[in-house]
């Protein structure tokens, strides 16, 4: 039966979220019910993209990201993969239209991955816009479920969402991405002695970011407002750290938030939703 193999597809996407982010798997959790599958189905696509480029060393990637991108477009024309991942994440973008152009943008920033070692203004942005900003759009797809009036007036938000959460990570990982991919994302910033000067400018940035999210966080249907919420408490405990140590530390170490604190943050999140202090 095609739903037994739908029920697999789904758990494999969820398997893939819990083990890659305990942070996005805790944000899911918070979401209603309904639409956690959906919000893994999109996970476990970006995540697998991303492995491509990021982890399968000694491989071809660029056929691996080509075919991968293939064999994405027959699975959404057909209805079906026999890659679970794929057979998932067809499910969740024929059930919400969500449009083919954002998956395009999405791999088209992969693909970058594959050979540019740098950007420019210019790039950088196209890179942020393709990689976070339209899987924000996808997911707010699923949060508004049809819903155009409300989808277009929270894009901005969503999208400045995802370039937060985005610009965080490259912080986080900058010393790997640097020393183990040779990738640097920051245009116009020397990394290998990344100043305090330009960590300052690039958590301003950031910090813009954040507050233009939150406002439409607030907006959001009651189904997914809690779980977008803890997702955004969860990064920015983790900037609020990342803020708080000088700029040749980042590149000494990966700056995380422990479990417990993570569990913390949930608590106090949960109170705040409760009084309606959103």
């Amino acid at each position: 039966m095609k739903q037994l193999f739908d029920h697999v597809s789904f758990a494999t996407s969820k398997l893939t979220t819990r083990s890659y982010s305990t942070s996005f798997s805790l944000g899911i959790y918070c979401l209603n019910r309904s639409i956690h599958t959906s919000i893994y189905n999109i996970y476990g696509f970006v995540r697998f993209a991303d492995e491509i480029v990021d982890s399968f060393h000694g491989y071809d990637k660029a056929t691996l990201l080509k075919e991968f991108r293939e064999d994405t477009y027959k699975a959404i024309e057909r209805g079906i993969s026999l890659n679970p991942i794929l057979n998932s994440f067809q499910e969740v973008v024929n059930r919400y239209k969500i449009d083919r152009k954002l998956i395009d943008c999405f791999l088209d920033s992969m693909e970058m991955d594959l050979n540019q070692q740098s950007h420019s203004a210019d790039s950088y942005k196209t890179y942020i816009l393709g990689s976070a900003e339209v899987v924000g759009l996808m997911c707010l797809k699923v949060f508004t479920n049809g819903d155009e009036r409300l989808y277009n007036q929270l894009k901005p938000a969503a999208m400045k969402l995802g370039a937060a959460f985005q610009k965080i990570n490259f912080l986080r990982d900058i010393k790997e991405d640097y020393k183990t991919l040779g990738r640097t994302y920051f245009p116009d910033v020397n990394i290998a002695q990344l100043s305090q000067a330009d960590k300052l400018i690039i958590e301003q940035d950031i910090e813009q970011d954040f507050n233009a999210a939150l406002e439409g966080i607030k907006q959001l249907p009651a189904t997914s407002r809690f779980g977008v919420y803890v997702a955004y408490v969860y990064y920015y405990a983790l900037f609020t750290k990342i803020k708080g140590i000088p700029s040749c530390r980042i590149m000494m170490e990966r700056i995380r938030i422990p479990n417990y604190q993570k569990l913390g943050l949930l608590a106090r999140s949960y109170f705040k939703h409760s009084l309606r202090m959103l």
